[in-house]
């Protein structure tokens, strides 16, 4: 395969996010299902990078030309828990490059569903009493009012990642 960005997930709004920044340079974007071989929920900005790392390496061994990891946590600060996310981008070369996006506080509701051991997306579907929350608008969506999606969210990420691809590599 040539001019593959493969995504280390199937999430909907993951692929939005890359292929906004991709679809216009020629490559092709797939959602390959890979393990972060992180926890379901990451707890720190530390495991969300390695998820992130870990989803991008896998996802250029499925025959992608670059495979870009999206990984989103929570990270607890000394005024409470803030959402974060982190995206990685390898190549066939060997390269790989990091970068982090914004971080929200979350409402001490969300946070101690959290901290009790339950997945972000499944106490937000609770708390919105609606389905797949993380594969549309995500928490930030819910938190912003609607003013940044997650994809949104994650496009600057993923920017970031291709700038710093396109400045050491060409």
């Amino acid at each position: 395969m040539s001019n593959v960005c493969g995504v280390g997930s199937g999430n909907k709004a993951k692929i939005q996010a890359v292929s906004a920044v991709f679809s216009d340079k020629g490559y092709r974007i797939y959602g390959y299902e890979v393990d972060s071989a992180v926890s379901a929920q990451p707890f720190s900005e530390e495991e969300t990078k390695a998820g992130a790392e870990t989803r991008a390496q896998a996802v250029v061994k499925k025959e992608a030309d670059i495979g870009i990891g999206l990984e989103g946590g929570v990270t607890e600060m000394e005024d409470g828990l803030y959402l974060c996310n982190w995206g990685a981008l390898a190549d066939t070369q060997g390269n790989i490059f990091t970068a982090a996006g914004a971080k929200i506080r979350l409402p001490e509701e969300i946070a101690e569903g959290l901290r009790a051991g339950k997945e972000l997306k499944t106490v937000m579907d609770l708390y919105t009493d609606r389905h797949d929350v993380s594969q549309n608008e995500g928490a930030v969506g819910i938190f912003t009012d609607g003013i940044i999606s997650r994809a949104d969210m994650f496009t600057h990420t993923v920017q970031l990642l291709y700038g710093q691809w396109r400045f050491y590599t060409t």
